[in-house]
């Protein structure tokens, strides 16, 4: 939040900025602005964070100004040193932070599950991820490095290595369907909601989710442990879903420092179980999301604020699927 102060003050001068000063000091806590790591503009966790921060700021007074970043590998850091309050990213990425240098990351909440096949043109005449060797795929993930493991956990189903394949290094998933638009990469890997995958189906005329080897599971568990599968089936929300399929997925989460005050956490927890109607008008995926989803068992703690939350509601840890 001093951040955020900063940069306001250093971009104006005399009265104005003491005004600026002299005003937030005298405004009540809950207005002041605080911060909300997200991805970049296109991606589900940006939409998401957009959702979570209305509710905040309508329902409960929370002025939290959404931040996109180039990954989670900005996302984590900016939590963890403090830069801002809350970040939503997936659990590879928490789970990282808290075993480097980040020993104060916590969870707030599982948000909802992060279902992320890979996606091909619907022409391509590709149906699984088996079709996929020889093609140009979407690796590297420089912004995102356990997107890059998911991408080799997914291969892996079908035994596929990345030298069964010809990379495409690219930073971050928008950059991997834009690589796809682009006709620079046979296929691309983005989270069921995205608008990035509304853009590309679009695009390029219609596009299909790959199929994987649900039997092999425990060979993408071995890249990547915190994987699962999830069953969809035709509708709005899965583009390139034609039949029922099992779809790779993992679970997105709310994060934030143990040094982030209590009562605050509690109460952004408490806000987005009350006002679930709301969060799911701006974002659909969110219809999953439910005080007993929230709390599952990970090697990453959970906030003081998110215990006690969980506690009063009687609610305990569930094992991942």
């Amino acid at each position: 939040m001093l951040k955020l102060v900063r940069a306001a003050v250093l971009s104006l001068s005399g009265a104005a900025a003491l005004a600026l000063i002299f005003g937030l000091s005298a405004a009540p806590a809950s207005a002041q602005p605080m911060g909300f790591a997200t991805l970049p503009p296109g991606t589900l966790n940006h939409t998401t964070a957009s959702a979570i921060a209305k509710v905040l700021k309508d329902k409960g007074g929370i002025n939290m100004l959404v931040q996109p970043t180039a990954g989670d590998q900005v996302i984590n850091p900016m939590v963890g040193r403090g830069e801002v309050e809350i970040g939503i990213t997936n659990i590879m990425e928490a789970q990282d932070a808290l075993d480097g240098q980040f020993k104060d990351m916590r969870l707030v909440a599982v948000v909802h599950p992060l279902r992320t096949p890979m996606f091909v043109r619907k022409d391509s005449g590709m149906l699984t991820t088996a079709d996929l060797k020889g093609k140009r795929v979407t690796l590297g993930y420089s912004a995102m490095r356990n997107i890059d493991k998911t991408m080799r956990s997914m291969l892996a189903t079908a035994g596929l290595t990345e030298a069964d394949v010809k990379p495409v290094l690219v930073p971050n998933v928008v950059r991997s369907a834009d690589e796809f638009m682009a006709g620079n990469a046979d296929m691309f890997s983005f989270a069921f909601g995205g608008p990035k995958v509304k853009e590309a189906d679009a695009t390029v005329g219609g596009i299909r989710a790959l199929e994987l080897d649900a039997a092999n599971m425990a060979a993408a568990r071995k890249i990547m442990p915190w994987a699962y599968l999830t069953d969809v089936s035709p509708g709005a929300i899965f583009t390139g879903v034609d039949k029922p399929m099992k779809v790779y997925s993992f679970d997105n989460v709310l994060i934030a420092s143990a040094k982030v005050p209590e009562d605050l956490v509690y109460k952004v927890l408490d806000l987005m179980v009350k006002n679930k109607d709301e969060l799911v008008a701006v974002q659909p995926v969110l219809r999953e999301f439910s005080a007993e989803t929230a709390y599952k068992q990970y090697g990453v703690p959970y906030h003081p604020g998110a215990l006690k939350y969980f506690k009063e509601k009687n609610l305990t840890a569930k094992p991942i699927d």
